[in-house]
This record gives C-alpha cells, structure tokens and sequence, in this order.
C-alpha cells in the first residue's frame, strides 16, 4: 500500500512539473528533493518534528519553508511538500522521490541502466557503455555504476528485466553448463 500511495504522490508531480507553465525543469526538481532528503537524513531532531503529530502542520509547514529558502527550492516542490506535510506523508518522501524519478524518465523516454563492473569504469569507458546500451534499447540511457567485487572482470548490466552478463563469471558459468551437458 505505501508504494501505490508513493506513486500516486510521484503520478501528481510529474503532471505539474512536465507542465510547460510550471517553470520548473524536471532535473532540478530532482535534484531539490534529494537535497531535501539528504537534509533529512542528515539531522537526527528535523524528521522527529515533521513526523510529530504533536507539532502543528502551520509549525512544520514554516520549518519546510525556512529549510526550502536555504537550499533554493522552487516554489513548485514546496507547495508540494506543504501538501505532503499536510496529509502526514513526509515519512514517505524517499519512496515518493523514487517513484518520481521512474514516473518522470518513463514520460520523457529514459531507461535506466544498472552497470556493475569488477573494478572502477574510466569515464570513457562509461559513456561508451552508455551510447552501446543507447543504441540497444533505441532510447536515452541513465546509467547508474556499481563496482561488484565478484565479478573477475567484465561488466553485467541490468536494463528493466533484462540481464546483459558479459562479465568472465557468466562466460564460465555459461562454459561450465554446456560441459555438463
């Protein structure tokens, strides 16, 4: 039930955002609700007080507003977040954050990527990681890079539910089940 409550939070965002009279561009409403997050996570006494039913939501409300100033959050995803507060929703503003960004890739046409690779990528070898998988899915390709100390070497890559394994740990492992037939 949280993440349809999440996606639904997120489904409402991404319609105001993509708006062309909202002013606001998607990659900079993403970026201020991490910032925003990161603040959370960051303080130990702020989510004790935005998740306190004992503090009113005028109180919270001016506690988002004077946070929001700091950081130069628009004014968009504060009236957001003043709508969050108010239905008592703020604990899940990491969820609605994740929905949002896979709501908002999906409306402009971007695939995610899941790149792990045995040791750091150079950024050259990145991009071209990015401009193959690009060329693969026939869309625009946001690649997020992990290093998995399992693998020997190679990269295995995961887009939505497909798996490309072109590490030397699949490459044996794909040996090994054609020997044993």
């Amino acid at each position: 039930m949280p993440l349809a409550i999440a996606n639904r939070y997120a489904r409402a965002l991404v319609d105001v955002v993509l708006d062309p009279s909202s002013g606001v561009e998607p990659a900079q409403a993403v970026s201020q609700l991490r910032a925003l997050e990161d603040v959370l996570s960051a303080s130990s006494d702020l989510p004790a007080v935005l998740l306190s039913p004992a503090v009113p939501p005028a109180r919270k409300r001016a506690v988002v507003s004077r946070l929001a100033a700091q950081l130069g959050v628009s004014t968009l995803v504060q009236n957001f977040l003043f709508v969050v507060i108010d239905r008592r929703r703020i604990a899940m503003l990491k969820d609605i954050r994740q929905a949002f960004e896979t709501l908002l890739d999906e409306r402009v046409g971007v695939v995610r990527a899941d790149v792990s690779s045995a040791r750091e990528l150079a950024s050259a070898q990145r991009e071209k990681i990015r401009q193959q998988l690009a060329r693969a899915t026939g869309k625009q390709v946001r690649c997020e890079f992990a290093v998995d100390g399992d693998l020997v070497g190679g990269v295995v890559v995961r887009v939505g539910s497909t798996i490309y394994d072109g590490s030397v740990r699949g490459q044996l492992e794909a040996l090994r089940q054609r020997l044993v037939r």
